[in-house]
Formats: structure tokens, sequence, C-alpha cells
């Protein structure tokens, strides 16, 4: 008995025993860390169906590859962050719901994440510097960092005056503006009143130019101008405003324009650290989770037990050749 209490694979096996049975208490250390609020605002406007991220060999749409970024990024956090939700359409963000914790509540916030779809946007423009504004003030309101992903194509166009004027402090909200989509100009999807994809926009199918406000200097050397009944001129502009690309030149002047900083998305890993990098880190009181550290304790012992078997099986056929040439040459002697 004596000999097996001595055994090192005995002792390795109770201390993994030891280790097992801990798991099942649920321990818990209390600690103190960093950790973030955050605001994510995803643009469901249709432009957001374009397919020029791919994954898996087949190309999605930035919607589809926003949500894969953001579901990991957030489960990347530091627990206990905290995550509040929402989409932008039109001119203005919705909040689907204030912030959760993004450990505890992830299952929930990650269904929430995968659920977002073009369809629950409630306009067809898409006027990102408003949006982004109004989802500055929300973000202030609920007091978190803003996370606001866009391809940053305006529609219809900006008139000639440019962007809403940006009144508040910048950098009084911190956070991110992750531009979304590929650099060359691509097809947007079009779809019927059932929801079915039927080809693409057409050029004759949005608007190429804004003509809210006062025209374009140079507008009266166009065709028709009438300065009363035809400011813009008497022919409709012709662009490329059926195709789109990420705006980062925009974006990254809006980003300028509020204090914000500006990544593109390419990868959660990217991204986390721009977040990092421009979020506000708040220390709380977190618990850290000991189960997952017991047992890998418990299985390291193991595995170091039954390790210990083949080797204490050939060091102890190892001493008995040495001692039997040992007794063999004392024999000749």
């Amino acid at each position: 008995m004596w000999l097996k209490l001595r055994d090192p694979r005995f002792f390795l096996s109770v201390v993994a025993a030891i280790l097992l049975f801990a798991t099942f208490l649920a321990p818990e250390a209390h600690i103190v860390r960093g950790s973030y609020d955050l605001l994510a605002i995803v643009d469901i406007t249709g432009s957001m169906n374009v397919r020029d991220y791919g994954a898996s060999g087949r190309p999605i749409s930035r919607l589809e590859a926003v949500k894969a970024g953001l579901r990991e990024m957030i489960s990347r956090l530091p627990c206990p962050s905290r995550v509040a939700l929402g989409v932008f359409s039109e001119r203005r963000p919705f909040l689907l719901f204030e912030p959760i914790d993004s450990c505890a509540d992830f299952s929930p916030l990650d269904a929430a994440i995968q659920a977002l779809d073009w369809r629950m946007a409630w306009e067809g423009d898409s006027r990102i510097s408003a949006g982004l504004l109004r989802a500055i003030d929300l973000a202030r309101e609920l007091k978190t960092d803003l996370l606001f992903f866009t391809d940053g194509h305006e529609a219809p166009p900006l008139p000639a005056s440019g962007a809403p004027t940006f009144a508040g402090r910048p950098g009084d909200v911190r956070g991110l503006i992750v531009g979304t989509g590929g650099y060359e100009l691509s097809p947007i999807p079009k779809f019927d009143d059932r929801g079915r994809e039927i080809g693409f926009v057409g050029i004759d199918e949005v608007p190429h130019e804004s003509r809210f406000g006062l025209p374009p200097a140079g507008a009266e050397q166009r065709d028709g101008y009438n300065a009363r009944n035809a400011p813009f001129g008497a022919v409709a502009a012709v662009g490329v405003e059926h195709l789109s690309s990420v705006k980062e030149d925009y974006l990254r002047s809006l980003a300028e324009k509020t204090g914000l900083a500006y990544t593109h998305l390419d990868n959660a890993t990217e991204l986390l650290g721009a977040y990092r990098a421009s979020a506000t880190a708040r220390v709380r009181n977190a618990a850290l989770d000991l189960r997952p550290i017991f047992g890998s304790a418990a299985t390291i012992c193991l595995f170091a037990a039954f390790a210990l078997t083949p080797a204490s099986e050939f060091l102890a056929r190892l001493r008995g050749r040495l001692q039997s040439k040992a007794n063999l040459e004392r024999g000749k002697i």
C-alpha cells in the first residue's frame, strides 16, 4: 500500500479526480478588468445587398459580412461588456434593444444579429450622414460607444450643399465608422414585392443627382437651364448611382468631423483591434469562471499519469538489464 501511494501515477490520478470534482462546483474568482459598452448600428438599405465579400468560396452580401464580423467581434469582448443593437434605414437609426451583457446574454444577442435583414427597412432612401448624426445622439443617450456599419452610399445623392452640419462636439461620443463593401463598383440586387431577387437596379431606376436646395456651381451651363423654372437644367443627370462601392473618402470625412475613428471591414480581428483603439474602456468587477482552468489541469494530470506508464515500464526493464549485466560481471570475477 505504501509503495502504491508513492507511485507518481497514483498521485496524479488522485489530483486529476479532485480537479475534475471541483469543476462541478462551478468555482468563480472575482477580478477587476476593463470592458466595453457599445451601440452597434447596421445599415440595412438596398446597397448592403451587394455581394462583394466572400466566405467559404462563395460571394456573400455586405450585410452578411457585417453580421458575421459583428458576431465574432462581440464573442471576443471581455466580460462583462454590454452591447446594444440597432438598424439604419432612410435617415434615422432604430434601436432594437438597449445594452445587454455580451456574455450572459450572448445567445439572444447572437440570434438578433443573425436575424438582421434588409426587409426590416422602412424606407428605400439611405441618407448616411443624417443617420450617423442621429446614431451619435442615441449613443450619447445610452452612454455607450458607437459602432456604425455602412457602405456610405447616399441614396439619393447629397445635395450640392453637402452633408448636414455636425453641431455636436467632435469626440464627445467615441467609436468607429466601419466601411463595408469592395472598392470597385458592383451592381445592386433588385427584389420584387415578395422579396424575390429579379435582377439588378438599372441606370434609369435611381436618381443620379439631388435636386433639393440650390443647384451646383455651373448649372447655368446645362441644357434647358432656367433660373426660375429649371435651375438644374431640363435634362436628367446620368451617373453610376445604380452601382455601388464603399465610399471610403466620404466616410473618413464624416469620421473626422464627428471625432469618430474609421476602419474598413475586413475581418473580426482587425475590427476588434480598431474598436479597442477608439473605444472607452470601463473598469468593472467581473466573475472569472475557473472551470476551464480546473478541467484543463485535470486533463494534463491524466495525460501525465498515462504517459508515465510506458516510461516507468521502460525504466524498470532498463534497470533489470543493468542489474543482470552487473551480476554476470560479478560471476566472472
